[in-house]
């Protein structure tokens, strides 16, 4: 999955934890026109990972709410470490994490765990403000 696709179907797990995720929240929220946001809802659809109908509102499949919830997982752990771990300032820290969180492997994230557990003081993971 692409990044972009990966941050519209993060930012309707987001949107659904408030209640109905409608296609202009999202173009609004992240800043792009309601088309483009028509086209990732499409791909998304046809991946099984969320329904919708045109002027109506979009649910995440069960396998969309697993997909969502684990980048939101990845994004909230990343942003923990670079400000618990390495001491990045909040905004710094969101801003990194939202990049990092596409690119790094799986294998660095859990080395990256591995070494936030063995830091004296542990990294709580860190709750994202919704964009």
């Amino acid at each position: 999955m692409t990044q972009s696709l990966e941050d519209y179907l993060e930012m309707v797990g987001f949107l659904s934890d408030d209640g109905e995720v409608r296609v202009t929240d999202i173009a609004s929220r992240l800043g792009v026109s309601k088309p483009s946001v028509l086209t990732a809802l499409k791909t998304l659809e046809e991946q099984g990972l969320l329904e919708h109908e045109r002027y109506r509102s979009v649910t995440l499949t069960e396998r969309g709410k697993e997909a969502a919830a684990e980048i939101r997982g990845r994004h909230d752990f990343l942003t923990a470490f670079l400000r618990n771990v390495l001491g990045v300032s909040p905004d710094i820290a969101e801003q990194d994490a939202c990049k990092m969180e596409h690119v790094l492997s799986e294998e660095t994230i859990k080395k990256m765990k591995a070494l936030a557990l063995s830091q004296p003081k542990k990294a709580p993971v860190a709750k994202r403000k919704k964009a």
